[in-house]
Protein backbone atom coordinates (compact mmCIF):
# COMPACT_ATOMS: atom_id res chain seq x y z
CA UNK A 1 0.00 0.00 0.00
CA UNK A 2 2.96 2.29 0.82
CA UNK A 3 4.53 1.86 -2.77
CA UNK A 4 1.01 2.40 -4.69
CA UNK A 5 0.18 5.43 -2.45
CA UNK A 6 4.15 6.88 -2.96
CA UNK A 7 3.47 5.52 -6.83
CA UNK A 8 -0.19 8.31 -7.34
CA UNK A 9 1.70 10.79 -5.66
CA UNK A 10 4.68 10.95 -7.88
CA UNK A 11 2.00 10.81 -10.91
CA UNK A 12 0.35 13.91 -9.59
CA UNK A 13 4.08 15.62 -9.47
CA UNK A 14 4.08 14.83 -12.87
CA UNK A 15 1.11 15.69 -14.00
CA UNK A 16 0.39 19.13 -11.98
CA UNK A 17 3.36 21.29 -13.39
CA UNK A 18 2.40 20.27 -17.28
CA UNK A 19 -1.30 20.52 -16.56
CA UNK A 20 -0.52 23.70 -15.02
CA UNK A 21 1.54 24.78 -18.30
CA UNK A 22 -1.43 24.07 -20.26
CA UNK A 23 -4.09 25.52 -18.16
CA UNK A 24 -1.89 28.63 -18.98
CA UNK A 25 -1.29 28.69 -22.86
CA UNK A 26 -4.82 28.32 -23.17
CA UNK A 27 -5.51 31.30 -21.30
CA UNK A 28 -3.06 33.51 -22.94
CA UNK A 29 -4.23 34.27 -26.28
CA UNK A 30 -1.53 35.51 -28.18
CA UNK A 31 1.49 33.39 -26.01
CA UNK A 32 4.67 33.72 -28.42
CA UNK A 33 6.43 30.33 -29.46
CA UNK A 34 9.18 31.66 -27.27
CA UNK A 35 6.99 32.08 -24.12
CA UNK A 36 5.66 28.88 -25.14
CA UNK A 37 8.94 26.78 -24.93
CA UNK A 38 10.61 28.67 -21.67
CA UNK A 39 6.85 27.41 -19.38
CA UNK A 40 7.32 24.24 -20.97
CA UNK A 41 10.80 23.61 -19.53
CA UNK A 42 9.47 24.95 -16.19
CA UNK A 43 7.20 22.73 -16.45
CA UNK A 44 8.73 19.65 -16.75
CA UNK A 45 12.10 20.91 -14.62
CA UNK A 46 9.31 21.96 -11.96
CA UNK A 47 8.51 18.09 -12.27
CA UNK A 48 11.68 16.58 -11.79
CA UNK A 49 12.05 18.57 -8.91
CA UNK A 50 9.26 17.67 -6.95
CA UNK A 51 10.26 14.17 -7.45
CA UNK A 52 13.90 14.24 -6.54
CA UNK A 53 13.09 16.60 -3.30
CA UNK A 54 10.49 13.78 -2.52
CA UNK A 55 12.96 11.24 -2.69
CA UNK A 56 15.55 13.05 -0.66
CA UNK A 57 13.43 11.58 2.04
CA UNK A 58 11.67 8.59 1.49
CA UNK A 59 15.06 6.94 -0.29
CA UNK A 60 12.50 5.22 -2.52
CA UNK A 61 14.10 3.57 -6.03
CA UNK A 62 10.85 3.91 -8.36
CA UNK A 63 10.83 7.69 -7.85
CA UNK A 64 14.02 7.87 -9.05
CA UNK A 65 12.77 5.52 -12.00
CA UNK A 66 9.82 8.10 -12.53
CA UNK A 67 12.95 11.26 -12.46
CA UNK A 68 13.43 10.17 -16.27
CA UNK A 69 9.58 10.77 -17.19
CA UNK A 70 10.54 14.64 -17.31
CA UNK A 71 14.05 14.01 -19.20
CA UNK A 72 12.13 11.80 -22.04
CA UNK A 73 9.35 14.71 -22.41
CA UNK A 74 12.14 17.46 -22.58
CA UNK A 75 14.12 15.02 -26.09
CA UNK A 76 10.79 14.08 -26.98
CA UNK A 77 9.85 17.96 -27.44
CA UNK A 78 13.23 18.74 -28.74
CA UNK A 79 14.23 21.17 -26.62
CA UNK A 80 18.08 19.83 -26.06
CA UNK A 81 19.51 21.92 -23.95
CA UNK A 82 16.46 21.60 -21.22
CA UNK A 83 17.59 17.83 -21.64
CA UNK A 84 21.19 18.29 -21.03
CA UNK A 85 20.55 20.26 -17.83
CA UNK A 86 18.31 17.34 -16.70
CA UNK A 87 20.79 14.75 -17.31
CA UNK A 88 23.98 16.79 -15.45
CA UNK A 89 21.15 17.09 -12.32
CA UNK A 90 20.38 13.36 -12.38
CA UNK A 91 23.84 12.69 -12.91
CA UNK A 92 24.92 15.16 -9.71
CA UNK A 93 22.07 13.47 -7.61
CA UNK A 94 22.43 9.69 -8.27
CA UNK A 95 26.75 9.81 -8.08
CA UNK A 96 26.51 12.10 -4.82
CA UNK A 97 23.27 11.53 -2.46
CA UNK A 98 22.80 7.90 -3.36
CA UNK A 99 26.04 7.08 -3.94
CA UNK A 100 25.80 5.44 -7.58
CA UNK A 101 28.97 4.86 -9.75
CA UNK A 102 29.77 8.25 -11.79
CA UNK A 103 30.88 6.65 -14.48
CA UNK A 104 27.87 4.33 -14.70
CA UNK A 105 25.32 6.73 -14.37
CA UNK A 106 27.51 9.28 -16.99
CA UNK A 107 27.19 6.72 -19.19
CA UNK A 108 23.65 6.09 -19.02
CA UNK A 109 22.96 9.77 -19.79
CA UNK A 110 25.12 10.12 -22.29
CA UNK A 111 23.48 7.25 -24.25
CA UNK A 112 20.01 8.87 -24.31
CA UNK A 113 21.91 11.56 -26.23
CA UNK A 114 23.79 9.79 -28.43
CA UNK A 115 20.49 7.68 -29.29
CA UNK A 116 18.64 10.60 -29.37
CA UNK A 117 20.83 12.89 -32.10
CA UNK A 118 20.84 9.99 -34.10
CA UNK A 119 17.15 9.38 -34.17
CA UNK A 120 16.74 13.01 -34.81
CA UNK A 121 18.03 12.19 -38.74
CA UNK A 122 15.28 9.63 -38.87
CA UNK A 123 11.99 11.85 -38.34
CA UNK A 124 11.52 9.44 -35.38
CA UNK A 125 7.27 9.20 -34.26
CA UNK A 126 7.05 9.78 -30.24
CA UNK A 127 6.69 6.13 -29.82
CA UNK A 128 9.57 4.89 -31.25
CA UNK A 129 11.77 7.35 -28.71
CA UNK A 130 9.67 6.06 -26.03
CA UNK A 131 10.90 3.01 -26.89
CA UNK A 132 14.36 3.29 -27.09
CA UNK A 133 14.96 5.11 -24.05
CA UNK A 134 12.86 1.77 -22.11
CA UNK A 135 15.19 -0.27 -23.96
CA UNK A 136 18.41 1.75 -22.85
CA UNK A 137 16.50 2.31 -19.14
CA UNK A 138 15.39 -1.21 -18.73
CA UNK A 139 19.62 -2.76 -19.55
CA UNK A 140 20.83 0.07 -17.15
CA UNK A 141 18.37 -0.95 -14.59
CA UNK A 142 19.37 -4.54 -14.77
CA UNK A 143 22.76 -3.66 -13.96
CA UNK A 144 21.79 -1.09 -11.10
CA UNK A 145 19.58 -4.27 -9.89
CA UNK A 146 22.60 -6.30 -9.21
CA UNK A 147 24.87 -3.66 -8.33
CA UNK A 148 23.24 -0.84 -6.24
CA UNK A 149 19.46 -1.93 -5.94
CA UNK A 150 19.56 -5.28 -4.42
CA UNK A 151 23.55 -6.79 -4.61
CA UNK A 152 23.08 -9.20 -2.16
CA UNK A 153 19.37 -10.29 -3.43
CA UNK A 154 18.44 -13.45 -5.60
CA UNK A 155 18.40 -13.11 -9.14
CA UNK A 156 14.73 -14.03 -9.33
CA UNK A 157 13.65 -11.35 -7.28
CA UNK A 158 16.26 -8.76 -8.90
CA UNK A 159 14.61 -9.52 -12.15
CA UNK A 160 11.11 -9.28 -10.46
CA UNK A 161 12.11 -5.81 -9.43
CA UNK A 162 13.47 -4.81 -12.82
CA UNK A 163 10.38 -5.77 -14.65
CA UNK A 164 8.33 -4.08 -12.11
CA UNK A 165 10.54 -0.73 -12.33
CA UNK A 166 10.53 -0.94 -16.34
CA UNK A 167 6.67 -1.26 -16.36
CA UNK A 168 6.02 1.73 -13.67
CA UNK A 169 8.74 3.98 -16.60
CA UNK A 170 6.93 2.56 -19.51
CA UNK A 171 3.62 2.87 -18.40
CA UNK A 172 3.97 6.50 -16.71
CA UNK A 173 5.97 7.72 -19.58
CA UNK A 174 3.17 6.91 -22.28
CA UNK A 175 0.30 8.07 -19.89
CA UNK A 176 2.00 11.44 -18.93
CA UNK A 177 2.92 11.98 -23.25
CA UNK A 178 -0.48 11.07 -24.03
CA UNK A 179 -1.72 13.62 -21.22
CA UNK A 180 1.11 16.59 -23.01
CA UNK A 181 -0.48 15.15 -26.59
CA UNK A 182 -3.82 15.89 -25.94
CA UNK A 183 -3.81 18.79 -23.97
CA UNK A 184 -1.37 20.34 -26.83
CA UNK A 185 -4.02 19.38 -29.41
CA UNK A 186 -6.76 21.33 -26.73
CA UNK A 187 -4.55 24.25 -26.92
CA UNK A 188 -3.91 23.99 -31.06
CA UNK A 189 -7.75 24.14 -31.25
CA UNK A 190 -8.37 26.66 -28.90
CA UNK A 191 -5.85 28.75 -30.78
CA UNK A 192 -7.58 27.99 -34.04
CA UNK A 193 -11.19 29.22 -32.25
CA UNK A 194 -9.84 32.22 -31.43
CA UNK A 195 -8.82 33.17 -34.81
CA UNK A 196 -11.80 32.29 -35.88
CA UNK A 197 -13.30 34.56 -33.14
CA UNK A 198 -11.02 37.24 -34.51
CA UNK A 199 -12.23 37.28 -38.22
CA UNK A 200 -15.83 36.48 -37.08
CA UNK A 201 -15.59 40.11 -35.41
CA UNK A 202 -13.39 41.37 -38.09
CA UNK A 203 -16.24 40.72 -40.15
CA UNK A 204 -18.85 42.39 -38.03
CA UNK A 205 -16.70 45.22 -37.97
CA UNK A 206 -16.45 45.43 -41.47
CA UNK A 207 -20.23 45.39 -41.85
CA UNK A 208 -20.59 48.09 -39.15
CA UNK A 209 -18.03 50.01 -41.13
CA UNK A 210 -19.86 49.80 -43.91
CA UNK A 211 -23.29 50.72 -42.89
CA UNK A 212 -21.71 53.66 -41.18
CA UNK A 213 -20.57 54.96 -44.62
CA UNK A 214 -23.30 54.28 -46.33
CA UNK A 215 -25.16 56.93 -45.13
CA UNK A 216 -22.80 59.84 -45.64
CA UNK A 217 -22.22 58.81 -49.01
CA UNK A 218 -25.71 58.67 -49.49
CA UNK A 219 -26.10 61.97 -48.18
CA UNK A 220 -23.50 63.33 -50.41
CA UNK A 221 -25.05 61.53 -53.94
CA UNK A 222 -28.74 63.15 -52.44
CA UNK A 223 -27.42 66.94 -52.62
CA UNK A 224 -25.32 65.83 -56.23
CA UNK A 225 -28.53 64.89 -57.54
CA UNK A 226 -30.33 67.85 -56.04
CA UNK A 227 -27.71 70.50 -57.23
CA UNK A 228 -28.54 73.40 -59.49
CA UNK A 229 -25.02 75.24 -60.80
CA UNK A 230 -27.37 78.12 -61.96
CA UNK A 231 -28.03 78.47 -58.48
CA UNK A 232 -24.83 79.42 -57.10
CA UNK A 233 -25.68 80.22 -53.45
CA UNK A 234 -27.21 76.69 -52.97
CA UNK A 235 -24.03 74.79 -54.89
CA UNK A 236 -21.93 76.66 -52.12
CA UNK A 237 -24.58 75.12 -49.33
CA UNK A 238 -24.39 72.17 -50.62
CA UNK A 239 -20.76 71.73 -51.29
CA UNK A 240 -19.94 72.19 -47.86
CA UNK A 241 -22.18 69.65 -46.63
CA UNK A 242 -20.90 67.26 -48.63
CA UNK A 243 -17.50 67.84 -47.51
CA UNK A 244 -18.54 67.90 -43.74
CA UNK A 245 -20.15 64.15 -45.01
CA UNK A 246 -16.62 62.97 -46.87
CA UNK A 247 -14.60 64.10 -44.05
CA UNK A 248 -16.83 62.34 -41.62
CA UNK A 249 -16.30 59.04 -44.24
CA UNK A 250 -12.51 59.49 -43.89
CA UNK A 251 -12.63 59.52 -39.88
CA UNK A 252 -14.40 56.59 -39.86
CA UNK A 253 -12.24 54.60 -42.22
CA UNK A 254 -9.25 56.26 -40.15
CA UNK A 255 -10.85 54.50 -36.72
CA UNK A 256 -11.53 51.02 -38.41
CA UNK A 257 -7.43 51.13 -39.66
CA UNK A 258 -6.29 52.00 -36.77
CA UNK A 259 -7.68 49.55 -35.24
CA UNK A 260 -7.41 46.62 -37.35
CA UNK A 261 -3.53 47.29 -38.35
CA UNK A 262 -1.87 44.70 -38.59
CA UNK A 263 1.57 44.27 -35.54
CA UNK A 264 4.24 41.71 -35.47
CA UNK A 265 6.50 40.61 -32.85
CA UNK A 266 9.33 38.91 -34.15
CA UNK A 267 11.72 36.04 -32.24
CA UNK A 268 14.24 33.55 -33.70
CA UNK A 269 11.90 30.63 -34.84
CA UNK A 270 12.78 27.24 -36.10
CA UNK A 271 10.48 27.66 -39.77
CA UNK A 272 11.05 23.39 -40.22
CA UNK A 273 9.51 23.10 -36.78
CA UNK A 274 6.73 25.58 -37.59
CA UNK A 275 5.55 24.06 -40.61
CA UNK A 276 5.24 20.92 -39.00
CA UNK A 277 3.31 21.91 -36.40
CA UNK A 278 0.75 23.74 -38.13
CA UNK A 279 0.47 20.13 -39.90
CA UNK A 280 -0.38 18.83 -37.11
CA UNK A 281 -2.85 20.90 -35.90
CA UNK A 282 -4.58 20.76 -39.15
CA UNK A 283 -4.44 17.05 -39.61
CA UNK A 284 -7.35 16.35 -38.79
CA UNK A 285 -8.95 18.59 -41.19
CA UNK A 286 -6.85 16.52 -44.09
CA UNK A 287 -8.52 13.29 -42.90
CA UNK A 288 -12.39 14.78 -42.81
CA UNK A 289 -11.76 16.01 -46.63
CA UNK A 290 -9.31 13.59 -47.54
CA UNK A 291 -6.58 15.19 -47.99
CA UNK A 292 -3.35 13.78 -48.46
CA UNK A 293 -0.58 15.87 -47.69
CA UNK A 294 3.26 15.43 -48.44
CA UNK A 295 5.56 16.96 -46.44
CA UNK A 296 8.59 17.20 -48.55
CA UNK A 297 11.28 19.10 -45.97
CA UNK A 298 14.69 18.73 -44.98
CA UNK A 299 15.33 17.19 -41.64
CA UNK A 300 17.32 20.14 -40.24
CA UNK A 301 17.26 23.14 -38.47
CA UNK A 302 16.42 26.42 -40.22
CA UNK A 303 16.12 30.02 -38.11
CA UNK A 304 14.85 33.52 -38.85
CA UNK A 305 13.22 35.69 -36.79
CA UNK A 306 9.89 36.36 -37.42
CA UNK A 307 6.11 36.27 -35.77
CA UNK A 308 5.66 32.96 -34.80
CA UNK A 309 2.09 33.28 -34.72
CA UNK A 310 1.65 35.87 -37.42
CA UNK A 311 3.50 33.58 -40.03
CA UNK A 312 1.24 30.61 -38.57
CA UNK A 313 -1.57 32.06 -38.71
CA UNK A 314 -0.46 32.67 -42.65
CA UNK A 315 0.29 28.91 -43.32
CA UNK A 316 -2.79 27.86 -42.01
CA UNK A 317 -5.05 30.47 -43.71
CA UNK A 318 -3.37 28.64 -47.52
CA UNK A 319 -3.47 25.25 -46.34
CA UNK A 320 -7.23 25.71 -45.51
CA UNK A 321 -7.71 27.55 -49.02
CA UNK A 322 -5.87 24.57 -50.65
CA UNK A 323 -8.10 22.48 -48.96
CA UNK A 324 -11.42 24.40 -50.25
CA UNK A 325 -10.04 24.32 -53.89
CA UNK A 326 -10.91 20.97 -54.11
CA UNK A 327 -12.84 19.68 -57.07
CA UNK A 328 -12.98 15.94 -56.61
CA UNK A 329 -12.89 12.88 -53.73
CA UNK A 330 -9.49 12.89 -53.40
CA UNK A 331 -7.11 15.66 -53.33
CA UNK A 332 -3.21 15.94 -53.00
CA UNK A 333 -1.26 18.87 -51.22
CA UNK A 334 2.30 19.49 -51.04
CA UNK A 335 4.74 21.51 -48.99
CA UNK A 336 8.18 21.99 -49.51
CA UNK A 337 11.10 24.16 -49.14
CA UNK A 338 13.80 25.84 -50.80
CA UNK A 339 16.89 27.90 -49.56
CA UNK A 340 18.55 30.47 -51.52
CA UNK A 341 21.52 32.49 -51.24
CA UNK A 342 19.11 35.14 -50.47
CA UNK A 343 15.89 33.81 -49.85
CA UNK A 344 13.76 31.23 -47.85
CA UNK A 345 11.31 29.77 -49.94
CA UNK A 346 7.99 27.46 -48.54
CA UNK A 347 5.54 26.20 -51.44
CA UNK A 348 2.63 24.80 -50.99
CA UNK A 349 0.95 23.09 -54.06
CA UNK A 350 -2.49 21.45 -54.65
CA UNK A 351 -3.60 19.51 -57.45
CA UNK A 352 -7.32 21.67 -56.59
CA UNK A 353 -9.16 23.49 -59.31
CA UNK A 354 -6.54 25.99 -60.25
CA UNK A 355 -7.20 29.81 -61.55
CA UNK A 356 -6.33 31.60 -64.65
CA UNK A 357 -4.47 34.50 -64.96
CA UNK A 358 -6.96 37.11 -64.25
CA UNK A 359 -8.44 35.72 -61.22
CA UNK A 360 -4.19 35.25 -60.20
CA UNK A 361 -3.74 39.27 -60.76
CA UNK A 362 -6.68 40.27 -58.37
CA UNK A 363 -6.43 37.76 -55.64
CA UNK A 364 -5.13 39.53 -52.71
CA UNK A 365 -7.14 42.77 -53.34
CA UNK A 366 -9.44 43.26 -50.52
CA UNK A 367 -13.23 41.71 -50.83
CA UNK A 368 -12.09 39.66 -53.86
CA UNK A 369 -12.89 36.22 -53.22
CA UNK A 370 -13.51 33.06 -55.55
CA UNK A 371 -15.25 31.35 -52.82
CA UNK A 372 -19.20 31.39 -52.59
CA UNK A 373 -18.85 32.72 -48.24
CA UNK A 374 -14.92 34.06 -48.71
CA UNK A 375 -14.51 37.53 -47.64
CA UNK A 376 -11.07 38.06 -49.55
CA UNK A 377 -9.79 39.23 -46.24
CA UNK A 378 -7.65 36.13 -45.45
CA UNK A 379 -4.81 36.17 -48.53
CA UNK A 380 -4.84 40.15 -48.04
CA UNK A 381 -3.83 39.50 -44.30
CA UNK A 382 -1.23 37.12 -45.70
CA UNK A 383 0.27 39.37 -48.07
CA UNK A 384 0.24 42.41 -45.40
CA UNK A 385 2.32 40.17 -42.84
CA UNK A 386 4.72 38.96 -45.04
CA UNK A 387 5.34 42.61 -46.42
CA UNK A 388 6.05 43.37 -42.72
CA UNK A 389 8.55 40.78 -42.98
CA UNK A 390 10.13 42.58 -45.57
CA UNK A 391 9.07 38.84 -47.47
CA UNK A 392 6.37 38.16 -50.14
CA UNK A 393 3.27 36.28 -51.38
CA UNK A 394 2.77 35.17 -54.87
CA UNK A 395 0.94 31.97 -56.86
CA UNK A 396 1.14 30.09 -59.66
CA UNK A 397 -1.84 28.15 -61.12
CA UNK A 398 -3.39 26.58 -64.03
CA UNK A 399 -6.97 25.82 -64.27
CA UNK A 400 -7.91 22.30 -63.89
CA UNK A 401 -3.84 21.90 -62.84
CA UNK A 402 -4.02 22.92 -59.56
CA UNK A 403 -2.02 26.29 -57.71
CA UNK A 404 0.77 27.22 -55.90
CA UNK A 405 1.03 29.38 -53.02
CA UNK A 406 4.94 30.69 -52.28
CA UNK A 407 5.99 32.61 -49.39
CA UNK A 408 9.24 34.12 -49.77
CA UNK A 409 11.62 35.41 -46.76
CA UNK A 410 15.00 37.29 -47.09
CA UNK A 411 17.41 35.68 -45.42
CA UNK A 412 18.59 39.54 -44.05
CA UNK A 413 15.97 38.58 -41.47
CA UNK A 414 18.98 36.51 -40.18
CA UNK A 415 19.61 32.31 -40.05
CA UNK A 416 22.20 30.31 -38.71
Amino acid sequence: MDILDALISDMIYLFFPIAMYLVYVIGKKNISRKEHDVYLEIAMISSLYLILRRGVFLNNYMLLVLANVPLLLAYLKKSTSTAILMSLILICYLSTTLGYHLLLISFEYLLYFICYSYLLRKKPTPESILSVFILIKTFMLSLEAFLFINPNGAFIENMVTLIIYSFILYSSSYIVLCFLKKGEELVDLNSMIYQLEKEKNLRSSIFKVTHEIKNPIAVCKGYLDMMDFRNEEKVRKYVMIIKEEIARTLVLLDDFLSCNRTKIEKEEVDLYLLIEEVVDALNPLFKENQVTLRLSIPDDEFYLDIDYNRIKQVLINLLKNAMEAKTKAKMKIEIKTKVTNDTFEIEIKDDGEGMDKETIKKIGEMFYTTKEKGSGLGVTLSKEIMKLHGGKLYYKSELKKGTSAILVFPLALGNE
